[in-house]
């Protein structure tokens, strides 16, 4: 079940920059690294639901029906773009102090949450990819789902919290120049621009 293929199949799929590490990076960066913490926590915590409906069975539904996969694609192109305006004209500094209270906490993980719960590619990438591990003849697959699922979680996490660390150690630099923030909020709003055009023209 845990074979060397899918912990190293997982860990390619985890590294690949994608709207999480954005988030993520975005975050730690601007806010540091408890932030980046709790925004890695909320984008790992957007990816149960997507499990959930693989292993309850509703991806199959989300793959046939074309209507319920369009309406999910484009609330998740709305939010990426609405995410982008947001960025582009914060004119705020970057933040010297870590997020403080469970407020702010809430919402960055709300945000990250509903970035990965909006994008339905993610259900069916986890109807194609998990089944493929579980042992054929096996006496409970559902317990191997989600044996499967809690370590791709786990690497998630993990991959999510390095980069929102690796962006906090270059935070001084950054905070030190107003230039380079500007740069790297037009930089993150055409990131987020991007990866909605290119939900936006994805098929099932």
């Amino acid at each position: 079940m845990f074979t060397a293929e899918f912990l190293l199949t997982s860990l390619v799929v985890v590294l690949i920059p994608g709207t999480g590490v954005v988030f993520t990076v975005s975050t730690g960066l601007a806010l540091g690294r408890r932030a980046s913490l709790v925004a890695a926590l909320g984008c790992t915590l957007g990816i149960v639901p997507h499990l959930l409906a693989t292993i309850l069975g509703l991806a199959a539904i989300m793959h046939t029906s074309a209507l319920a996969f369009q309406a999910l694609k484009w609330a998740g192109v709305a939010y990426l773009f609405h995410l982008a305006v947001v960025t582009w004209r914060d004119r705020s500094a970057f933040s010297v102090q870590p997020v403080q209270g469970k407020g702010s906490s809430l919402g960055l993980v709300t945000k990250a949450f509903l970035l990965n719960i909006l994008n339905p590619k993610l259900t069916i990438f986890f109807l194609a990819f998990l089944p493929q591990f579980v042992e054929p003849g096996a006496a409970s697959p559902v317990l191997q789902l989600l044996g499967l699922s809690a370590v791709f979680m786990a690497m998630t996490f993990g991959v999510f919290v390095v980069y929102g660390l690796l962006a906090h150690a270059f935070r001084k630099a950054v905070i030190e120049s107003t230039r380079v923030q500007a740069w790297l909020r037009r930089g993150f709003a055409g990131a987020f621009v991007g990866l909605g055009a290119q939900l936006a023209t994805s098929e099932r």
